[in-house]
């Protein structure tokens, strides 16, 4: 134990004498609850893991103690369970055991008859057990719950559940909860809300229909939508989980016979439909503006309760600790009885095992041999497509590792699933692999998605070559690693191209490729993993697009260039980098060789524009207006505390006027442009028409 166990005086006067077990995030909104709490007195908290314990202490001064058992000898008499979800019951059994009642957070349990267990000993031994239903206390809910069961919206008959949500970006390395958790995690975490509140307004759940399919937003989950059907005793409710829609959004329609209440929990508002004797078309009227007014009252009001601190993050957590407590002194029933809670589980567990049983029946049709002669990543991307269609064509059995189940799989693929920032996952893909094309990257997202694929899914791939014995890996990097910015003195860029001084203002693309690549070259350099390097220009066709920011802007119904338009730019036919992938998996390079692959006739951005719309009329801006905006944009960003997308260097490197040299592709793969920069403009304005 760090330090004193609690003030003494406040531990003799206090009814409650409260400890945390687990010190996880929730962790301190409840330290935040229960020391509002006037019955209580906070003592402490205990984790497994001590160094994240002392983490909490030290930060929101509370003391740490090594066992559940050295609280209750300080004198805790109640235990807020806040571990994951599979330890709940084992956690809440141990503290009922040591005679503290439990307050534990949702779910109660993974499992049905393990929550029967907690039901039993709380009876057993007299003591309390509740479960955290936080939103049944939240301010706008609770004043929805009162409308409804004073009969203001009628009899109600059916709720609606519209809910978004995203997880936070994945850095890397072993697996968060919400996705080693199982296919059924996403719904387990949110459909526990949605289940509880159908519950208040409509009573006990009867009977649930669901579907669950993955749609892409968050490709780390196996499914990423999910519709529910639920019957209750007194109406029907339905809820949507997705990780799709954007924005987010958390939003409760409460239909009644009288009036339709939609309330808004993100933006803090309630806006209600009523029926009136007024004729249908004035009702309408009535009703629009009642729809738009009371959002324009609820929202500014709320902000201003929320500056002022009478709305804060989590409060319905805290506003239930504080029932708990008050329903605890005055010896009432819990304010979430166990049997609602059950209830709960037991939906929850039916329709989160079934969607895992059909994501293990997906997953069993794929199967991984124990010898393939090549592992191709970022399979699902442009060119990683590419090069597995080259490979096909040329009788390889090709092994893929991509993060959904796609559509289809074509003969001679096998399908590896995982994130490049796991690394079970990239052993699992690499193991049996003669050689490995590493073709996946971030290519969209904030700093650590591109930190996690990039950069540590290189690390991991590269490790997994070295432990498998991997002949040989083909990595795929960018022409963006080098100094565009210092380069403009009438020297081509080439592979001897001094690299990125400062990649971290040209962005997180930048900054990600450059240290992906340099993890290669020193591993080749220490003779661990036989490497050859292509760093591709600007590419494009096969859904690539050619006309991106490098070359023009849409500006309605014209066409923006930043600059005269005169700037040449590295382009490379997709066709032609798989050529090059092929070439250099062929070759005999294998010591971290680094080969630049673009077209050997650089256009510029007008001569482009002219050959893919030469109808829309352009409006260019000139360098020194661009450059001064550029300028002017940073302060702003800084303020905001994030990076200008249009910072000073970054717009002197993408505009950079600079030469190119592609000497080593002929020299050292016996590569040149087979299809050709201005042939592959005409076959992509060719699929366009």
């Amino acid at each position: 134990m760090r330090g004193p166990a609690c003030d003494t005086l406040s531990a003799m006067t206090a009814k409650f004498r409260v400890g945390l077990v687990g010190a996880g995030g929730i962790s301190e909104y409840h330290v935040y609850g229960v020391r509002a709490a006037p019955q209580c007195t906070l003592v402490g908290v205990f984790d497994i893991d001590q160094a994240r314990a002392a983490e909490l202490g030290d930060r929101l001064g509370v003391d740490t103690f090594p066992s559940m058992k050295a609280m209750r000898d300080a004198g805790v008499n109640v235990i807020h369970v806040l571990t994951p979800p599979s330890t709940h019951v084992p956690v809440a059994l141990e503290a009922l055991d040591l005679g503290c009642h439990v307050f534990i957070e949702k779910p109660l349990a993974e499992d049905e008859g393990e929550a029967e267990k907690v039901r039993k000993t709380a009876r057993q031994t007299g003591l309390v057990a509740s479960v955290n239903h936080s939103l049944l206390f939240d301010p706008q809910v609770m004043r929805a719950l009162q409308l409804a069961r004073s009969g203001a919206l009628g009899k109600v008959i059916s709720v609606d559940i519209l809910r978004g949500s995203e997880y936070p970006p994945y850095e890397g390395g072993r697996l968060p909860p919400h996705y080693r958790g199982g296919a059924g995690y996403p719904f387990r975490d949110l459909g526990v809300h949605c289940y509880y509140l159908l519950q208040a307004f409509l009573g006990s759940i009867e009977h649930v229909t669901a579907e669950w399919e993955s749609l892409g937003g968050d490709p780390n989950l196996a499914f990423d939508e999910w519709r529910a059907l639920v019957r209750c005793k007194n109406g029907l409710g339905q809820f949507q989980i997705s990780y799709n829609t954007k924005p987010m959004q958390s939003q409760l329609i409460v239909h009644g016979t009288r009036s339709v209440l939609r309330v808004d929990l993100f933006t803090m508002f309630h806006a209600r439909r009523s029926n009136t004797p007024l004729p249908k078309a004035a009702e309408r009227l009535v009703n629009a503006m009642t729809d738009s007014i009371q959002p324009m009252i609820d929202v500014p009001v709320n902000v201003v309760r929320f500056v002022r601190k009478k709305v804060q993050a989590y409060q319905g957590l805290r506003d239930h600790i504080a029932a708990f407590y008050r329903a605890l002194e005055a010896g009432q029933p819990a304010p979430v009885s166990l049997d609602d809670a059950i209830e709960v589980i037991r939906w929850t567990e039916e329709v989160a095992r079934e969607a895992e049983k059909d994501h293990a029946a997906r997953l069993a049709r794929f199967e991984l041999s124990p010898r393939v002669p090549v592992l191709v990543t970022g399979a699902s991307g442009s060119l990683g497509g590419a090069v597995v269609r080259r490979l096909l064509e040329q009788g390889k059995r090709v092994r893929i590792f991509v993060r959904r189940i796609p559509e289809k799989v074509p003969d001679g693929v096998e399908v590896a699933f995982g994130n490049l920032g796991d690394p079970d996952a990239v052993d699992r893909a690499v193991a049996g692999a003669e050689m490995v094309i590493h073709v996946g990257a971030a290519m969209k997202g904030g700093p650590l998605d591109h930190h996690c694929a990039t950069v540590v899914g290189t690390q991991n791939v590269l490790d997994a070559c070295e432990k498998h014995g991997v002949g040989k890996l083909v990595h795929i990097s960018s022409m963006s690693v080098v100094d565009w910015a210092g380069s403009s003195d009438g020297s081509p860029v080439s592979e001897s191209t001094e690299l990125e001084p400062h990649p971290e203002e040209r962005g997180p693309y930048t900054q990600s490729k450059l240290k992906a690549e340099n993890l290669v070259v020193a591993a080749a350099e220490a003779g661990k993993v036989a490497s050859v390097i292509l760093r591709p220009g600007q590419i494009f066709g096969g859904g690539i697009p050619v006309l991106t920011g490098a070359v023009a802007r849409r500006a309605g119904s014209r066409w923006l260039i930043l600059g005269d338009g005169e700037l040449p730019l590295p382009l490379v036919y997709i066709d032609d980098v798989v050529d090059a992938i092929m070439a250099a998996a062929d070759s005999d390079l294998r010591g971290g060789e680094i080969v630049q692959i673009i077209d050997t006739e650089v256009l510029t951005q007008n001569q482009v524009l002219d050959l893919m719309d030469g109808k829309s009329s352009v409006l260019r801006i000139r360098r020194p207006i661009v450059f001064l905006a550029g300028r002017m944009s940073e302060p702003v960003f800084r303020a905001l505390g994030r990076q200008s997308p249009v910072a000073l260097y970054r717009l002197k490197s993408a505009m950079a006027r600079l030469q190119f040299a592609g000497d080593h592709a002929q020299s050292l793969l016996s590569w040149q442009p087979r299809v050709g920069v201005r042939e592959g403009l005409r076959r992509e304005l060719a699929a366009q028409q």
